[in-house]
């Protein structure tokens, strides 16, 4: 008796059923989720024919990041394909989050939980397995947020835009403030047992443990958000999408929101997709997404010349 359901109850990492896509399916729901987990969204995706014999439109991963970045990656390489007269080979994802950008206990499990998880990147058409909050890099992300220390991270965004946008070189780094954060998380990654990380009852009553704490800082760090996607061509050419908001939670709202109606509107067909298929958001709705999306933002640009980020 709905028109649509949007699954938000995260974390996603360590569930390993799709329940609510099920039962979307079952009763002929539309559905989108803000999953941000890489083995959920792909057995979400297992899903696809029977959503498809169904008539059911679902959208996984469409939140922020994953979801708005996919969309935005989508664009940079359908845009340098008609315009850079390279082809489009290496995409890099950069996340960063104030605190936990007033997300509390849940941005917290999730990050722990995927410090238990081997990071998948894609190196030149091979899969590589990397230590998770390795890799540290020194990234820009523009006016209002500045140049901020990332750090590789497992997230379902790469191996689905290497898979469905025909990229060969894709990898994603996140990080945080303040910087005592990712020593934090490096630490956890270097030295607790991975067991141990991939529990989620115990990252999750840790995570519950510590909020107030949490709180406290996220109230002197505040709760920003920014994301950088950065796109390597063949002949050297390279292009960058900034998206900036305040307030990671009203930004996600947003984000959420925008890809629901899209589905309403008839954006989707039916079927299991990630944001950046043409089937989960038509090429020609992806620029009212963007829109909807980027409502409050303290910055938004998309194909602009990375020189012109970096100091």
């Amino acid at each position: 008796g709905v028109d649509l359901v949007v699954h938000a109850a995260g974390p996603f990492q360590r569930d390993d059923k799709c329940t609510v896509l099920q039962a979307a399916t079952f009763t002929k729901t539309r559905y989108t989720d803000i999953c941000d987990g890489v083995d959920y969204s792909w057995r979400a995706k297992s899903f696809h024919e029977q959503a498809k014999a169904s008539g059911v439109p679902a959208l996984i991963t469409a939140g922020i990041s994953p979801g708005v970045s996919n969309v935005m990656a989508a664009e940079l390489v359908r845009t340098a394909k008609g315009e850079s007269g390279g082809e489009p080979e290496t995409l890099r994802f950069f996340y960063y989050i104030a605190g936990t950008g007033g997300a509390g206990p849940t941005t917290l499990g999730t990050s722990l939980l995927l410090l238990g998880e081997d990071v998948i990147a894609y190196d030149k058409g091979s899969e590589i397995k990397l230590k998770p909050y390795s890799g540290a890099r020194n990234i820009d992300f523009g006016k209002g947020i500045g140049k901020k220390y990332v750090y590789l991270m497992n997230l379902p965004e790469v191996k689905s835009t290497h898979k469905n946008l025909g990229l060969p070189t894709v990898h994603a780094l996140f990080g945080s403030d303040p910087f005592i954060w990712n020593w934090g998380m490096e630490t956890f990654a270097n030295f607790l047992p991975s067991d141990l990380l991939r529990d989620k009852n115990v990252t999750l009553k840790f995570a519950e443990c510590v909020d107030p704490f949490i709180r406290v800082i996220d109230g002197i760090v505040g709760e920003r958000v920014a994301m950088r996607i950065d796109l390597e061509s063949s002949n050297g050419h390279t292009t960058t999408g900034l998206f900036a908001h305040n307030n990671l939670s009203v930004s996600v709202g947003y984000a959420a929101a925008a890809f629901a109606l899209a589905v309403l509107e008839g954006s989707t067909k039916p079927g299991v997709w990630f944001p950046e298929e043409p089937e989960g958001i038509a090429i020609d709705a992806r620029k009212l997404l963007l829109r909807r999306a980027s409502r409050g933002v303290t910055n938004f640009t998309m194909n602009k010349n990375s020189g012109m980020i970096e100091c």
